[in-house]
């Protein structure tokens, strides 16, 4: 691969451990609980090792009581071609998570490379709901709200949450699929960055 990992300067990332997802951009609520030592290496020591594993960056939305809620997430992954799955690991107590599991459906974004102000901006404890897709091109699909301009998006009904720790990981099942063109923004030792080099032909 010819590709190389490209840091840039990140305005929203913090000093010591981000809320949110460990080692992604903060995406806590104003009421995060501290983490606590347990046996084992401490807890610094752990976001440590977490921060050193390069991510895309992705926005999870989902339909709450009151309107759209998001929130930027860098721990998803696929998990299964046949059936669809993919997983994402959200923060216990976040305002997204309830709503993934009252509704059962989910869209996940591949954010671009120029997306780091709404990756911030979703990140963000102190920004509102209605701030953080505020400007933002929005639609429904299959009920659920989905940005426009991602590198790439999926809306996943709920197959199944399960908390671990402080965080819970979400199984979804793919119901529908836009796949673009462009480069990823990427997470690395709590700051963004992006690939350089060309870009691999596109695959039909």
């Amino acid at each position: 691969m010819n590709a190389r990992l490209r840091l840039v300067a990140d305005r929203t990332a913090v000093a010591g451990a981000p809320p949110g997802t460990a080692g992604q951009p903060p995406g806590g609520g104003p009421h995060e609980e501290p983490l606590h030592e347990e046996p084992g290496p401490g807890a610094a020591r752990c976001l440590g090792l977490y921060a050193k594993l390069a991510a895309g960056v992705t926005v999870v939305t989902a339909r709450g009581e009151d309107g759209p809620l998001g929130m930027t997430v860098s721990a998803v992954t696929s998990l299964s071609a046949r059936p669809p799955l993919l997983l994402a690991c959200l923060r216990d107590g976040s305002r997204t998570l309830a709503a993934v599991r009252a509704r059962r459906a989910f869209a996940v974004h591949l954010l671009r490379e120029e997306q780091q102000e709404l990756a911030g901006r979703f990140a963000s404890p102190t920004t509102t709901a209605a701030e953080r897709f505020a400007g933002t091109d929005t639609r429904q699909v299959l009920g659920v709200p989905v940005l426009a301009g991602a590198l790439a998006w999926s809306v996943c009904l709920t197959e199944d949450v399960r908390r671990y720790g402080d965080h819970h990981l979400v199984v979804g099942r793919l119901a529908a699929v836009h796949v673009g063109g462009g480069r990823p923004l990427l997470w690395h030792d709590r700051r963004f960055g992006a690939l350089t080099g060309p870009l691999p032909d596109a695959v039909g």
